[in-house]
Formats: structure tokens, sequence, C-alpha cells
């Protein structure tokens, strides 16, 4: 319904009101010729006086609507919305009722955990716009953290599809590289990132400053961050050195057929990474009872020198990625999705196992990949699978015997996924066989440990 402005429904009616009066002949006038009988005049003037009233509380309706129209954008300011992620692991192939001895963390992984909850609050005000988002889980005992803190500066304040968007931000952001890492956790269909994702961009926000652009098909974001994601091993939202990470992606999405739709990307990652100095040791005295008599004898007493005070160092790392995605429309079935990523990196991992080429004498190269398919069951339900590798050091090697043999060090999962879904709410069963190399067999050999795991999660979404 079209809204008229106040001033032009005044006119209408005046016109309309001076026209009928300029139409009407004077009073005692004698009625034109080849007329017909005029009808008899009304009584009174009610009919008129019926008229004006019923115009008049069309214009009382046009003020309130206007007045309702400049309150609108004031009252929608504040957005409250969140989402809730409960897993139950059924079944882990590497618990154990016992404690790891270096973390003083129980080993047992079949229990209920709360995954994420998430709540967020989204302002707007012009060109200015602002968000806080919390994330509340019991991942490795409860803890409440700042997840998302975001303020940016748009332009133009309303979507227009002839001008491009921009948009700068600075704050607390997902890392802009590559898709999964920007999928948001209550959309995306598997219960975790691949595990090269988890590996080089753990937690997927890091503290820093970005700039979007958004104009038909083409999509870029480029930030300058500090280069240690909310997730990190090692200094997590903190920075250790001055420079600062660059990190990308450009991407296209688009229609190429009825129903057909294609999403690709291009990513980059470069920065810094730090490795720590040590402190100087003293000389000391070690006593070795090699006897166990518990008497302090010749040749038991060794003397341990000192060790000088090493600096710390900085190292050059980056990463590439590529991914893509399919959607194909099936009526009346659902949509059919393809997807795949793949990153090849150099001591970029903050997350798995800590890439420190200092320490390791060499630089460590990083290469992974996944892929994968879902096809939605109507608007009820979802079946997919996907498969992803990793290995965080595609040059390892490792002595046997007197030779110097390469070392496949990769992770893969391979993921069988089901899911109902009602509204704002799904219930999804995730069965994850994991290939971990990190195991050693009794005769020293590494070995592959029993690590699958089938895990049942419920999700709501407010």
């Amino acid at each position: 319904m079209r809204r008229l402005g106040l001033a032009p429904a005044l006119a209408l009616v005046l016109g309309v009101t001076s026209a009928r009066a300029e139409d009407a002949p004077p009073p005692g006038a004698p009625a034109p010729q080849g007329s017909p009988a005029p009808a008899a005049p009304p009584a009174t003037d009610d009919g008129l006086r019926a008229e004006v009233a019923r115009q008049g509380a069309a214009i009382e309706q046009l003020q309130a609507s206007l007045e309702v129209a400049k309150k609108e954008p004031e009252s929608h300011v504040f957005r409250f919305s969140g989402f809730l992620q409960v897993d139950w692991v059924i079944h882990n192939q590497a618990s154990q009722d016992e404690i790891n001895g270096s973390t003083g963390q129980p080993l047992n992984q079949d229990r209920f955990t709360l995954r994420r909850g998430h709540v967020r609050v989204d302002a707007e005000k012009g060109l200015v716009l602002g968000s806080l988002e919390i994330d509340a889980n019991t991942t490795s005992g409860p803890q409440v953290r700042p997840i998302d803190a975001e303020v940016s500066l748009r332009w133009p304040q309303k979507p227009d599809d002839r001008l491009p968007s921009l948009m700068a931000t600075m704050g607390l952001m997902r890392i802009p590289f590559g898709y999964e890492v920007q999928e948001l956790d209550y959309v995306r269909p598997f219960l975790e990132r691949a595990t090269v994702l988890q590996a080089l961009f753990p937690g997927e926000f890091d503290l820093g400053a970005r700039f979007k652009v958004k104009y038909n098909v083409l999509d870029l974001a480029i930030a300058v961050m500090n280069g240690n994601p909310i997730g990190n091993k090692v200094f997590p939202d903190l920075d250790p050195v001055g420079a600062k990470d660059l990190v990308g992606r450009i991407g296209v999405d688009f229609e190429i057929a009825r129903g057909v739709r294609f999403q690709a990307g291009v990513s980059g990652d470069t920065g810094t990474g730090f490795h720590a100095g040590t402190p100087a040791t003293a000389s000391q005295l070690v006593w070795q009872d090699q006897n166990g008599d518990g008497l302090v004898e010749p040749g038991e007493i060794v003397a341990i020198g000192g060790t000088p005070a090493t600096p710390s160092q900085v190292f050059h790392r980056f990463a590439l990625g590529g991914d893509a995605r399919l959607i194909v429309r099936l009526p009346p079935l659902g949509d059919l999705s393809f997807r795949a990523e793949v990153i090849d990196a150099q001591n970029l991992d903050r997350g798995l196992e800590v890439a420190d080429p200092v320490g390791a004498g060499h630089d460590l190269r990083e290469v992974g990949w996944s892929g994968g398919a879902t096809q939605e069951i109507t608007r009820w339900g979802m079946v997919g699978a996907r498969y992803d590798v990793y290995n965080p050091d595609a040059d390892a090697s490792q002595q046997r015997a007197t030779n110097l043999v390469p070392v496949d060090r990769s992770y893969s999962t391979f993921a069988l996924m089901g899911m109902l879904r009602y509204e704002q709410a799904r219930l999804l069963l995730e069965y994850d066989i994991n290939t971990n190399p990190l195991g050693v067999g009794s005769n020293g050999a590494p070995t592959t440990l029993a690590d699958n795991a089938l895990t049942l999660r419920g999700q709501v979404v407010f």
C-alpha cells in the first residue's frame, strides 16, 4: 500500500471540496437548458459534512502512519539473539577413566558438555553498528568469555544494488580466511570445522581491523590482526610481536543457472610468529644416589654448568587457500550442496601442533584439504559426509636404526552426519572416523591411535 504525504493529501481534499462547490449551481439559479431536472436538493448539508468528516479521518490516519514511520528505525536499534549447542559424546575410543599427568585434566571424553552457549546483542544507528557476543561453555571446565565484539562504520546506510557496500570494523572478529572459518556455528551442518582449520585458525576469532567491500557478485575482506586467535595454545588474544598479520579473502557468489548457485574464494595470510627465549641458569651441584644407600660417595656428585640466556626470535609464517561451494536445488527434497577447501601453509599451526621452526631447526610445511556434501530431506532433515586431511609437517622424518626415513604425520577425519530439524531447533548425530598419528607401538614405531567418536548434539537458535 502506497502512503501519501500530508501536504498532497490536504491538497487533494481541498481540491475535491472546492470542485464540488464550483460545480454546484448558486442557490435559486435556474437549471441549464436541455439538462435533466435536478433531483430534489437534500434537506440539509449532512452529506457534505459527512464527506468532510471522512476525509478528515483519512488525514488523521495518514498523520498517525507518518509518526509510526518516523519512530520505526529507533524501535529496532537493538536486537538480541543467541543459540545453544549441547553435546552428548556417546562414545570416544580415546576415552580413559584416568587423569593426564602433565595437565591434570581427565582423559574421559564420554560425557555431556555445553559446547557453545552464545548470547548476542547488535545495535545500529545510522551509519554506525556495534555487536557484542558472549560465549559460555564447559569444554575445558566452565568458562565465560567474549567471542565477538565489533564496532563498524558502513556505507550506504541501507543496501542499494546500484552501489557497492562498504564496511570498516575494529574489534574481536572472525578471521576473513576461507569459507568454513567464517561460517556461523549454528549454520554449519557438521559438528566442527575441518582439522586443518582448527589447527591453523583455532577459535576463528582474532583482534584487529577489517575492511569489507561487497558489490554485485564480488566480496572482498582484508584485515590487519594480532595473529594470535582466541583458541591459540600460546598467547591467546595477545601479541608478543609488534608486526601484525595481514589476512584476507576475495570471493564470488552468483547463480550459474536456475536453481544452481556457485560460491568460491581465494584467501591469504602472512605474518610473524614468535619463539620465546630462555632465561640464564646458574651452575649447580647434583647428587645422584647411584647405589641407593642414601650416602654421599665419590662419583655421585655431578656439577652442571649454567647456561646463558637466549634471546627470543621471530619467524615468517604464511598460508594460501582456496574454497568452493556448489548448491543445487532439487525439489521437492531441498538443496544438494558440495563443498571443498584446500590450504598450503608454513609455520602457521597455532592450535594442534604449534609451529616453532626455531626449535625444530627447519620450516614446517603444513598442508590440508577437505571435501564434503550434504543433502536436505525436505525442511525436516539433512544427511551429509565430509573427509578432511591435515599434515602439520609434510617434510617430517624419523631415525630408524641407521636410516632416516620420511614419516606421514597426517590427521584425517571421515564424518558421517544425520540431522532432524524443526523450526529453529535441530538434533544432529555424527560419527567421526579419526586417524590420529601420535600413537607409538610396542616396538617404538608410530602407529594410529583409536580415536573414533559418536556424538549427539542438540541445538536451538533464539
